[in-house]
């Protein structure tokens, strides 16, 4: 375990001022809608500030790195920050408090560099921890250990790569966390849209299929959400049914499918949309219906969502924009 606390800070996007960091002597931080920060940081003030300046901005984990930055951070810990281009991780230590700087990142600490690491010396599950999102983090455990143990002094040629490709096994578990993490904020996301968006976001994936799908206005008593069928009309087969209940915690239960199910015909067929779930007696009146019918909760909902994705139309990808990220074969 490390003796002392060991900071990441990341230099920039991409680590476009990782130059600036090593040549100056420093790490610094931005966040310049938090206007003038003092120790101790008062987080739900600061989140009030950034608001106020940016109110659609999510300015907690903004909030968090600069209270870490202001209070956590110490003289005498440990730093560590990242150049891509040269793959090199640089080690220095904090010198200074917290001051402000001419600089797009502007609160910085003063470092004394005094070491070097390849990230290709570095294990893999070192490499993935290092590889965090947030601009400044705690390193520790044996990820600390491993950057201690393959630090060398500034300047020097960087040691020879001792584990440059994945283990199957370490891939196969850093895949599945990072999917296991998508797939949390992605419905994290679905679960933030309200009714209405919500309705426009089941109708967007019917017409994804191949449907014509149409909402119901609001108000209307036609007891369904979403009409869709091929020609838009009813006239061809599949005529689809949707009832779309919107109710995080909720789970509908029987009664609610069997009153939306009443009068449906031959030819009909059923979804209905739950956010919040079904009760077991739901999954059975289902499983007996007179007409094909499937019930979508928001797991299965967001598997909807990434399976069709790609033919959402603009003002499909507007309601809920994701990004496409590319992943090694091997």
């Amino acid at each position: 375990m490390s003796e002392k606390d060991f900071w990441m800070v990341r230099a920039g996007k991409g680590g476009a001022f990782v130059e600036d960091f090593v040549e100056g002597n420093f790490v610094s931080i931005g966040f310049p809608n938090a206007g003038e920060v003092k120790s101790p940081v008062d987080k739900k003030e600061l989140i009030a500030v950034m608001q106020m300046k940016n109110p659609n901005g999510k300015w907690g984990m903004a909030a968090s790195q600069l209270k870490r930055f202001f209070d956590e951070m110490k003289v005498g810990d440990a730093v560590i920050t990242y150049d891509p281009g040269q793959r090199l991780y640089f080690v220095g230590e904090i010198t200074s408090d917290v001051k402000n700087i001419q600089h797009d990142l502007s609160r910085a600490r003063d470092v004394i560099w005094s070491g070097q690491i390849a990230r290709d010396s570095l294990k893999q599950s070192t490499r993935n921890s290092l590889g965090a999102i947030s601009t400044l983090f705690s390193v520790r455990g044996e990820a600390a250990e491993d950057v201690q143990a393959n630090t060398v002094s500034l300047g020097s040629e960087p040691t020879a790569a001792v584990e440059t490709l994945v283990d199957d096994s370490d891939r196969d578990e850093l895949i599945e966390n990072v999917e296991s993490q998508a797939h949390e904020l992605l419905e994290d996301r679905i679960a933030s849209l309200d009714w209405e968006q919500m309705q426009e976001l089941v109708a967007e994936i019917l017409e994804a299929m191949g449907f014509k799908a149409d909402v119901s206005p609001r108000g209307s008593d036609r007891g369904i959400d979403i009409f869709a069928s091929p020609d838009g009309l009813g006239l061809n087969e599949p005529r689809i049914f949707v009832e779309v209940k919107h109710r995080l915690g909720s789970r509908m239960g029987a009664d609610a499918l069997r009153t939306f199910l009443g009068g449906r015909q031959p030819g009909d067929r059923c979804l209905y949309v739950s956010t919040g779930g079904f009760s077991k007696e739901a999954r059975y009146e289902a499983d007996r219906a007179n007409v094909p019918t499937k019930l979508i909760d928001l797991p299965k909902l967001r598997e909807l969502v990434v399976e069709h994705y790609e033919m959402f139309s603009p003002e499909g990808i507007a309601l809920l924009p994701l990004k496409k990220v590319f992943w090694p074969a091997s």
